[in-house]
């Protein structure tokens, strides 16, 4: 009996994610194409084809998108970050037993990573309950979900 290890998914080509994290956020900007493309002065045949995939724009273009969209690199980075990192599950271990006498997990089980806003820092587990640092990080753990 032979066994094979599983393939990992294959990532997604860098333009793709970066044009599509551009593309949702001038819509969620209820802006246009002709609008961002001349804020970020370029064309909107070459901007449209940034946010579809096809086209690998420069780092200089991408500052000029960004900043066309009210962001900045480390946004766009970030969020390209979020999306391609392992998803994460932070679990609160100081989550207290419901009437039931399981733990109330419902709340204390956080998905980290591919769910949050751009721009926006990991939420902690359960309400007011600590992250992976700072004085109450020995009583949460987080583990990575391959």
């Amino acid at each position: 009996m032979t066994v094979t290890a599983p393939t990992a998914p294959p990532e997604p080509l860098l333009r793709r994610l970066v044009g599509g994290i551009l593309r949702e956020r001038r819509e969620a900007q209820g802006r246009t194409l002709r609008d961002v493309a001349r804020d970020a002065r370029v064309s909107v045949a070459y901007l449209s084809e940034i946010e579809r995939g096809r086209k690998e724009a420069s780092s200089e273009v991408l500052v000029a998108v960004c900043r066309a969209l009210g962001m900045g690199m480390v946004d766009l980075l970030g969020e390209a970050y979020g999306l391609l990192a392992p998803q994460a599950v932070v679990v609160d271990l100081t989550a207290r037993a419901g009437h039931d006498g399981r733990p109330d997990t419902v709340l204390s089980l956080t998905s980290v990573g591919r769910t949050r806003e751009a721009g926006a820092a990991p939420r902690s587990a359960g309400v007011g309950g600590p992250t992976t640092s700072g004085p109450g990080a020995a009583r949460t753990a987080v583990l990575r979900v391959a």
